[in-house]
């Protein structure tokens, strides 16, 4: 008998756990992972992986909340430009403060949030300002080869 095609939600689950546990046990120091696509509702991969669960990476996270950090990163060009998640039709801001309180709401933690190329863009300001309203941290590292707003090259 020929069992079912696509993508195994449970293997998944239990494949990815059993590694990242094996990889932080062998590890002396922290285990950086980056997760490619949505961390939650991703429409994406469950339209090209038949049976993929939108929300299985969410799951896994949920599994291992007791061992994690969640740092969320978010490029501050998109924040400026506005970039909209085409599937739910909310910029990427909103995405991520709304992926912040998904995280929170099933237990799992946010403790920072970086946005990446920061260069004091008027949007990106505004977000890192709301983000430490609500008591997250955030980095907002500048590219070092760029001039800061004094004209100087500030670390």
């Amino acid at each position: 008998m020929v069992g079912p095609i696509g993508f195994d939600n449970a293997r998944y689950l239990e494949q990815q756990s059993a590694a990242i546990l094996e990889r932080v046990n062998g590890s002396h120091a922290k285990l950086y992972l980056e997760f490619g696509g949505k961390l939650v509702f991703d429409y994406h991969a469950a339209r090209v992986l038949p049976g993929f669960h939108p929300n299985v990476k969410m799951q896994l996270l949920q599994r291992l909340k007791d061992r994690i950090e969640v740092i969320l990163c978010i490029y501050a060009g998109d924040i400026e430009k506005r970039k909209m998640r085409a599937d739910f039709g909310i910029t990427y801001d909103t995405d991520a403060l709304k992926t912040i309180d998904d995280l929170n709401e099933r237990g799992v933690t946010v403790r920072a949030v970086v946005i990446t190329r920061f260069d004091h863009q008027p949007s990106a300001v505004a977000f890192k300002n709301r983000l430490e309203r609500r008591g997250i941290k955030v980095h907002a590292p500048r590219d070092p080869g760029l001039p800061d707003r004094c004209g100087h090259h500030c670390q």
